[in-house]
């Protein structure tokens, strides 16, 4: 079903009202999840919004957390979320990098003691919207074995650069470190499709198109697939987001990531506190001219656009650009919701008293 912008927006924001978060918070966190819908990112939209209520339930996200910074020089902070919503905790840090860039041309933040924070180009394109470059990364739940390893060590581990153009959209490059991220498991699930080859293994180490090889023991490959298809540089990718996000804040790394999903509890040795991000912001005059740098990404931009086509059919896409159509497009004629994930909001409707967003289905 097709559902607007802002009756998905207030639905959202209700219920992260009714698990206790101020109304700042709760506008926020729902403004991230709402982004991710409305570029088109379906598996970090709404879709995950039982999963923080399941996560709240298990007393495992703190709906009022005290932010604040435990360490700081001028261009540096590590900043402790105190549990909180990670769709609250990386805008928060974001910001502070932000004034840090604006003060001395560039900031860097480490979070640790966060939760999942939707999507990484939400929080890089705080960034841009200051003429800034912006990066966001955060590790996450281990499902993704190493090059070489049937064992889960690492998460999708996604990471985001965003860079301010002029006449275009910002080129926004946002992806997950491993071969496919797990929302679009989530995705294949619901539509009852397999996935192609080189997404999975299953426990044994052998490939699987079965979107439900996570759930028997088997693990997601890293971006490549696997060493003959460069794994390995997947891996590196992985472990730079890992280390940055949670080694240098002090949050989990690697195998030692809670879970996203309440039904698995976090681990009894943790090496840290809750899950790390990192994200950092670069003023583009602390290198040249603002108009400068975006007149010529723009004609960075049309060159690439009118690169020489192997299909007629199909031109080259710059990063971020199917994005930036779908958020014309879904606010203009509403966002669609699968089935599924109507029924799973409307069953979070019912549970705390407030109007669904359509009829249960039959």
């Amino acid at each position: 079903m097709l559902v607007t912008e802002s009756a998905l927006r207030t639905f959202t924001q209700n219920i992260f009202l009714k698990m206790g978060c101020s109304e700042a918070h709760a506008e926020l966190a729902a403004d991230v999840l709402l982004s991710a819908d409305l570029r088109g990112v379906d598996s970090h939209g709404v879709a995950r919004l039982t999963g923080y209520v399941r996560l709240w339930g298990k007393n495992r996200i703190n709906p009022n957390p005290d932010i604040k910074i435990v360490h700081e020089t001028p261009t540096t902070a590590t900043i402790d979320g105190d549990a909180g919503l990670g769709l609250v905790v990386a805008p928060f840090a974001m910001q502070v990098a932000i004034q840090k860039a604006q003060q001395y041309g560039s900031g860097w933040v480490a979070i640790r003691n966060s939760n999942h924070f939707g999507i990484a180009g939400y929080h890089a394109l705080m960034a841009v919207e200051k003429d800034m470059i912006g990066y966001a990364m955060t590790n996450a739940s281990p499902l993704v074995a190493p090059t070489f390893s049937n064992e889960r060590m690492l998460g999708t581990n996604p990471m985001c650069y965003a860079f301010p153009a002029g006449k275009y959209p910002p080129v926004i490059v946002d992806m997950a470190t491993s071969a496919a991220a797990n929302g679009k498991l989530e995705i294949a699930q619901r539509a009852g499709e397999q996935v192609p080859e080189g997404w999975l293994q299953d426990k044994e180490g052998n490939y699987t198109t079965d979107p439900h090889a996570l759930k028997t023991g088997g693990s997601l490959l890293p971006l490549g697939g696997d060493r003959e298809h460069g794994s390995h540089k997947g891996f590196g990718l992985s472990a730079t987001v890992d280390i940055l996000s949670g080694v240098l804040s002090g949050a989990n790394y690697g195998p030692w990531v809670p879970p996203f999903v309440a039904f698995l509890e976090p681990p009894t040795d943790p090496v840290g506190l809750g899950i790390g991000h990192f994200v950092g912001a670069m003023r583009v005059d602390g290198f040249r001219p603002v108009d400068d740098f975006k007149n010529n990404l723009d004609t960075w931009i049309s060159r690439f656009k009118s690169a020489s086509k192997i299909n007629p059919q199909q031109g080259v896409i710059i990063p971020g650009e199917p994005e930036y159509d779908a958020q014309i497009e879904r606010k203009k004629n509403g966002i669609p919701i699968v089935d599924a994930v109507v029924n799973d909001l409307n069953e979070l409707a019912k549970r705390f008293n407030i109007h669904p967003l359509a009829p249960p289905a039959p």
